[in-house]
């Protein structure tokens, strides 16, 4: 069930809405846990069962870590107990049948593939069971008693299947008291409606195009159509992604959570650096705190702190896919990252702004090649058209270009902070005819974006999530 779907916004929210909302009290939990179980079960319904499995097991393991806290071999055991419980389902169905096909090369050996689907959210929810135990045992939060409180916190469907991820102590106040009112309600439905028009009207749409142009072969692709191509596919995966997000903390402002933000306008970023502090920020602040920091993060010299770079960009690549293109894409990122931290981020800094701009822009869309394109093949095939080897320009490329020119001036308007700081200006001024406009817009713009998104979905047969499969 997608958020951007007609059975999930006239059917299940609604309903679900209008029994959390007459719910008094602590039963909300009870009703938000209820509304969750159903939701993955819609699409999960024998994979919820795993997801039950993992939150009794970290449950359980918060509390024995609590009580075994003095001793620090006991606690340090049931840790680790708990991550490879994590870790083993994650891999088991993430990169089961990968492992599998590895070993398949050794000449005489011939092991049948698992082919299980990958539940969905399993990376999200893992992580965040994870962050839970290692806090208890670090003694940042305390171990939830209540299992009710607990099992709402991995299940919450706003945000369960592709995040953001949540860590405890984000939202441990509220998960046993939060308020409610319309003014946050109203900010909540428009942050949603924000985010469903991003995945719908801009994001379905880029992709259309993107899938037209991946959908040739390579070698018939000249550089112009290759690189609108792959600017068309960074535009869908940041509104899919950045949409989703948005919808995720609109419902969880309506239910009273407040979960963290998880994109920035990253492609205004002037460095791979200050691009991974911009995009998917709850993945990569996991990755900081549970992975770069605990291996010494900067503080033990600079090559360990390239050696831990690498580290944590290698596991972010294998995070995303049982596929040597995910190691690949996780790796390209490690590399630019370390000669950021070596040479080339002094170099940024002094250079002219447009040229750290540009210089970010083509890592990421080379990135996103090594990221899409399954095989070696068909990336190397790409690079070879986006880099002049099959000619420069076609008619192809130029008509395709004309055709959605529109969405385009859109989506680079849209990924930039410009609408917001207009926004931010007109609602600071104190003239009238800022002040008419603003109040127009809010009574206009937040209703004509819905309408047309429903207008989209109803008419469309093109609504994935492209985050859904990890």
């Amino acid at each position: 069930m997608v958020f951007s779907s007609i059975l999930f916004l006239f059917r299940f929210l609604p309903i679900f809405l209008i029994c959390y909302l007459l719910t008094p009290g602590r039963m909300k939990n009870f009703i938000l846990l209820l509304g969750s179980l159903f939701f993955y079960a819609w699409g999960e319904p024998v994979y919820v069962v795993l997801m039950l499995i993992s939150t009794v097991s970290d449950y359980i393991h918060g509390l024995l870590i609590e009580k075994n806290r003095e001793r620090k071999n006991v606690a340090r055991g049931l840790l680790i107990s708990s991550v490879c419980i994590n870790l083993l389902m994650l891999g088991f169905f993430k990169y089961a049948d990968f492992l599998i096909g590895l070993v398949n090369l050794i000449p005489g050996v011939n092991i049948p593939l698992l082919e299980l689907p990958l539940p969905i959210g399993i990376s999200f929810y893992t992580f965040q069971t994870m962050s839970y135990s290692i806090d208890v045992y670090r003694g940042e939060v305390k171990a939830r008693k209540n299992i009710l409180d607990f099992a709402v916190f991995v299940t919450m469907f706003p945000q369960l299947i592709a995040g953001p991820i949540v860590k405890y102590h984000q939202i441990d106040t509220e998960l046993h008291h939060r308020e409610m009112n319309l003014t946050q309600t109203r900010q909540g439905m428009n942050r949603f409606v924000i985010g469903m028009a991003k995945k719908v009207l801009l994001a379905n749409n880029l992709g259309l195009v993107w899938s037209q142009i991946a959908g040739g072969t390579g070698g018939e692709l000249t550089m112009f159509t290759a690189w609108l191509g792959i600017i068309c596919y960074a535009f869908q995966i940041y509104f899919d992604f950045s949409g989703y997000s948005d919808m995720a903390i609109g419902l969880g402002l309506i239910m009273g959570f407040h979960f963290p933000e998880n994109f920035n306008y990253p492609y205004i970023s002037h460095s791979i650096t200050e691009f991974w502090r911009r995009w998917h920020i709850s993945l990569s602040t996991w990755f900081r705190e549970y992975v770069y920091i605990p291996l010494g993060g900067n503080r033990k010299g600079l090559r360990r702190q390239l050696l831990n770079i690498f580290i944590v960009w290698m596991l972010t690549g294998i995070w995303h896919g049982a596929g040597v293109n995910f190691l690949l894409w996780g790796l390209w990122y490690a590399f630019f990252l370390i000669l950021e931290k070596t040479f080339l981020g002094k170099w940024l800094d002094a250079a002219p702004r447009f040229l750290g701009r540009l210089y970010t822009w083509v890592v990421v869309l080379v990135g996103w090649v090594f990221f899409e394109l399954g095989s070696w093949d068909a990336v190397s095939s790409y690079l070879v058209s986006m880099f002049g080897g099959r000619g420069l320009i076609d008619n192809n490329g130029i008509y395709t270009l004309i055709q959605n020119a529109a969405v385009l001036v859109i989506a680079v308007i849209a990924s930039t902070p410009v609408v917001t700081s207009m926004v931010k200006k007109l609602e600071g001024t104190k003239t009238g005819l800022a002040i008419a406009t603003y109040r127009v817009g809010t009574m206009l713009v937040i209703p004509v974006l819905f309408l047309l998104s429903i207008a989209f979905i109803v008419d469309a047969s093109y609504n994935p999530f492209l985050y859904f499969r990890f």
